[in-house]
């Protein structure tokens, strides 16, 4: 079955770095299963930050989001996570 996602993703290798720069241990390790959850977090996560914040514009009346937008849900965005 093709991947029926549309949009932007995240690499799983540049993901895997940025959580094993976080790791106190150099010797910890993460599944292949957890990166991939991982990956699909973050791509949710970021796929509902721009609705919210497409949203907000158009709730101000905009038709181009800016970050002033994004600043404005993002509370809210990570409350909900």
């Amino acid at each position: 079955m093709a991947d029926e996602r549309v949009g932007a993703t995240f690499k799983v290798e540049t993901i895997q770095k940025l959580l094993q720069s976080t790791f106190q241990d150099d010797k910890t390790k993460i599944s292949k299963d957890a990166l991939r959850l991982m990956v699909e977090m973050l791509r949710v996560f970021a796929a509902e930050g721009a609705a919210r914040a497409a949203q907000q514009a158009k709730s101000e009346s905009g038709t181009i989001v800016e970050p002033r937008h994004f600043e404005k849900v993002l509370p809210q965005l990570l409350l909900d996570f």
